[in-house]
């Protein structure tokens, strides 16, 4: 999939509709769609990384910028409070059921999780 055809992108771009909750320079968040939690938000870097295996060691700061991005999301639908909780999940290929090729992270949160997850 070229970053043309890429969902995601497009949201970067603006031609495709989401409901942004976060964005920087680097990271935008949205809820998902298909919400799989009362908190479901994906945080995704602004260029196209297909997903977690193809990070490379200059990427560093796009990860680190995701993670603050969540922390950041999380307290602010009321999810980080020390007794709550949240989940950050990234999947890759298709086992995992990772359905868009642009790394993602998943912020689910607003209920007890169960484990094992799947």
């Amino acid at each position: 999939m070229s970053e043309q055809d890429c969902l995601f992108c497009g949201i970067v771009a603006g031609s495709v509709p989401a409901e942004i909750v976060y964005e920087d320079a680097t990271v935008i968040g949205f809820r998902d769609i298909a919400p799989q939690a009362p908190t479901h938000v994906l945080v995704i870097p602004r260029h196209h990384i297909t997903n977690a295996a193809e990070v490379e060691a200059g990427d560093g700061h796009v990860l680190e910028a995701m993670v603050l991005a969540a922390q950041s999301v999380a307290a602010a639908e009321g999810i980080a409070a020390p007794d709550r909780g949240f989940r950050l999940v990234m999947n890759v290929g298709p086992d995992a059921l990772n359905s868009v090729p642009h790394l993602h992270l998943h912020i689910l949160g607003g209920r007890a999780m169960t484990w094992p997850p799947g």
